[in-house]
C-alpha cells in the first residue's frame, strides 16, 4: 500500500485578514491541493497584532498571549480542513507554520514570528515546522523572502522567463529565468496601504476588485514623494514588511489634503509602480508575469501593471494550475517537507546568506 505524502500548510500574512491552511499531497509529479480552510481572525486579535508591530508596554506578556491565540486558531484551522478532507491527523507528516511576524529586523540579526508551534502540536497531534527564516540571518542573509525556492521548484521553466509576483500586505517577486540564477525579493507595499485607507475612509477591510481606486486619479506629486523612499532604490538582496511600510510611514504625507478616492488611486499606483520599476530593472528580459496572493482579485492592480508592463503578458498563477489564494501556504507545506527531508530551502541568491541552508524547527507530535 502507497503511503501518501501529505502535509498542511499555514499562513497568516501581513494582511492579518485570517489563516489559510492548505492540505498538500506530494508527488513525483509535484504537490497537489487535497483540501482548504480559512479561518478568520477575531478582531480583538487583529487588532492586538497590529499593536505589537511597535515597541509597546508590557509586549512580551501580550506577544506571548496572542501567539497562544494564534496557535488555537491555526489548530481550528488544521482540524476543520482534516475533517472536510477526511483525513486523519495521523496520516499528516506534518504542518508547516510560518507564524505571525511581529518584528522583522535582518539589519539588526533578528526575526520574530509568533504563533506557538509547540501548543500547535499539542492541540493537532501533528509535527510542526516553524522558524524558517532564523536560520537564514544567522548565515547572514535577509530570512525573506521564503518563496522563492518553492516557486523555482514549482513554476520555473526552461521555455519562456516567468516571474511570480506575490501581491499580498507586502509583494514579492521571484525572477525566474529559463537558465541562471533564480532571485527574487521584497518591491515594497502590496495591499497594506489600500486595506488601510479604505478602511479609514469607508470603514470596508479591503478595495473590492480595485473599483474605488478606479474611480480615482494619481496624485503624481504625491506618488512620487512616496516612490523617494529610500527602500525602493535599494538593490537586492532585501526584504521588509509593517516594521517600514506601516501606518506611521504613510500617514507623513498630506494624504488628508486630497480627495480620499484620489489617495486610494495613488496607492494603487504606488504599489503598481514599485512592483513594475522591480521588474524592469531587475528582470529585464522577462516576457511572463503571474500573480499570486490576495492582489490577484484587484482587477486595478492587474491592469495598472499591464499598463507598466506592456511588453510582459500579466495573469495569475490559475493559468499554471495553482490557484492564487493557496500559493504561499502550499509553499509552506512544501518548506516543511524540504525540512523534514534534510533539504535546504533557501536560495542564498535570494536573501544573501553565506549558503544552502536547512530551514525551520521541528516540534514533534
Amino acid at each position: 500500500m502507497t503511503v501518501r505524502d501529505l502535509f498542511v500548510g499555514l499562513m497568516s500574512g501581513t494582511s492579518l485578514d485570517g489563516i489559510d491552511a492548505a492540505l498538500v499531497e506530494f508527488t513525483l509529479s509535484g504537490p497537489i491541493l487535497i483540501g482548504t480552510s480559512f479561518l478568520a481572525l477575531p478582531a480583538p486579535l487583529r487588532t492586538e497584532l497590529h499593536t505589537l508591530q511597535a515597541a509597546g508596554p508590557n509586549e512580551l506578556d501580550r506577544a506571548a498571549r496572542a501567539g497562544n491565540e494564534l496557535a488555537r486558531g491555526y489548530a481550528a484551522a488544521v482540524l476543520a480542513l482534516l475533517k472536510q478532507s477526511g483525513v486523519a491527523h495521523t496520516a499528516v507528516r506534518a504542518c508547516g507554520c510560518h507564524g505571525q511576524t511581529v518584528r522583522h529586523r535582518p539589519d539588526a540579526g533578528y526575526t520574530l514570528q509568533i504563533g506557538n508551534p509547540a501548543l500547535l502540536a499539542e492541540l493537532t497531534g501533528i509535527s510542526v515546522v516553524a522558524d524558517f527564516r532564523s536560520r537564514d540571518i544567522a548565515a547572514g542573509g535577509q530570512g525573506a523572502p521564503l518563496a522563492p525556492a518553492f516557486h523555482a521548484a514549482v513554476f520555473g521553466t526552461d521555455a519562456t522567463h516567468r516571474v511570480i509576483v506575490n501581491i499580498g500586505g507586502i509583494a514579492n517577486l521571484t525572477d525566474l529565468p529559463p537558465r541562471g540564477t533564480v532571485t527574487g525579493f521584497d518591491t515594497g507595499p502590496g495591499n497594506v496601504f489600500l486595506d488601510y485607507w479604505i478602511q479609514q475612509q469607508l470603514g470596508k477591510a479591503h478595495d473590492d476588485a480595485g473599483a474605488w481606486a478606479r474611480g480615482g486619479a494619481v496624485i503624481e506629486d504625491l506618488l512620487a514623494a512616496m516612490l523617494a523612499e529610500p527602500y525602493f532604490s535599494m538593490r537586492p538582496p532585501k526584504s521588509s514588511g509593517r516594521d517600514l511600510f506601516n501606518a506611521g510611514w504613510l500617514e507623513k504625507f498630506p494624504l488628508r489634503q486630497a480627495a480620499a478616492q484620489d489617495v486610494q488611486s495613488t496607492l494603487a499606483e504606488l504599489s503598481t509602480r514599485s512592483i513594475a520599476t522591480a521588474v524592469d530593472r531587475h528582470c529585464p528580459k522577462s516576457n511572463e508575469i503571474y500573480v499570486c496572493g490576495g492582489g490577484a482579485h484587484n482587477l486595478d492592480l492587474l491592469e495598472r501593471l499591464r499598463r507598466s508592463l506592456p511588453h510582459c503578458d500579466i495573469g495569475t498563477t490559475a493559468a499554471l494550475g495553482t490557484d492564487p489564494d493557496w500559493v504561499e501556504a502550499i509553499a509552506f507545506a512544501w518548506l516543511a517537507k524540504q525540512t523534514l527531508d534534510g533539504r535546504p530551502s533557501n536560495l542564498p541568491a535570494v536573501t544573501g546568506a553565506a549558503g544552502d541552508r536547512l530551514l525551520g524547527a521541528i516540534y514533534p507530535a
